[in-house]
């Protein structure tokens, strides 16, 4: 069993920035991804980013793209949303993820069953 706790949310204005940390404990395990997903209220949980056991590989949601940077620090079994140029609309639960599927792509990658293990979430809220 793997567990996952978010941190580093908070109240930020618009053009800010945050830092989101994901640390996982529980059972050691290899070959997996890693992704973060975001829910405001009223809609769908929606795919942020997603990024490979080596970090090698990163995906970002267009609507993210050149504004949030995902990094990996595997000897502190922690994944790290870095999110700058803050807007309103990225308000939302921010949740981590980890996926054990072996595989990584985009398609794999964004869909919510692709993930074997979810972190609690964290609230960020970015005023105008």
């Amino acid at each position: 069993q793997v567990q996952l706790v978010e941190s580093g949310g908070g109240l930020v204005q618009a053009g800010g920035s945050l830092r989101l940390s994901c640390v996982a404990s529980g059972r050691t395990f290899s070959s997996y991804a890693m992704g973060w997903f975001r829910q405001a209220p009223g809609k769908e949980r929606e795919f942020v980013t997603a990024i490979s056991w080596s970090a090698i590989s990163v995906y970002y949601a267009d609507s993210v793209k050149g504004r949030f940077t995902a990094s990996r620090d595997n000897g502190k079994n922690t994944v790290y949303l870095q999110m700058n140029s803050l807007k309103p609309e990225d308000t939302a639960v921010y949740y981590c993820a980890a996926s054990l599927s072996g595989t990584f792509n985009i398609a794999t990658m964004m869909s919510l069953g692709s993930y074997d293990y979810w972190g609690q979430g964290t609230q960020v809220t970015v005023s105008s």
